[in-house]
């Protein structure tokens, strides 16, 4: 069974998570640079079978746009360029790294490893794809 890729998208970074081949469990897969994603997505898919990718789109409490929104609407229809036969959903990311940090909290990671942006993107992706998953 292919996998769900899910990415929360930043303008410097990109967390990138995946499911198992079941698509029961996400599981982080990387953090990257952004300028670095695509080229990462076209190596990935060449080497894993994957059916969609979500994508966390940010909103304000009220649905509107934030200063992000346009960043990764412009990714998006990159993405469809690329990957026109990909689908792409796109997510409620409202928290996800919020509840990132506080995980790493909540499981006992040193302060310094909780600095790492990286991981939390990565984190981040892995929340909204189990949330994904436990919603779908």
């Amino acid at each position: 069974m292919p996998r769900i890729l899910s990415i929360d998208y930043g303008s410097k970074r990109t967390g990138i998570a995946v499911t198992d081949p079941l698509q029961i469990i996400a599981s982080g897969l990387t953090g990257i640079h952004t300028k670095d994603l695509e080229t990462f997505l076209i190596e990935y898919f060449k080497k894993e079978e994957v059916e969609k990718v979500i994508i966390g789109h940010p909103t304000n409490w009220d649905d509107s746009d934030t200063h992000a929104t346009p960043l990764v609407q412009a990714f998006i229809n990159r993405f469809k360029k690329v990957f026109p036969n990909m689908p792409i959903v796109k997510v409620d990311e409202r928290f996800t790294s919020k509840m990132a940090v506080r995980s790493m909290v909540e499981s006992g990671m040193k302060k310094k490893n909780r600095q790492n942006k990286n991981l939390v993107d990565e984190i981040a992706a892995t929340i909204m794809l189990q949330e994904y998953l436990n919603n779908g």
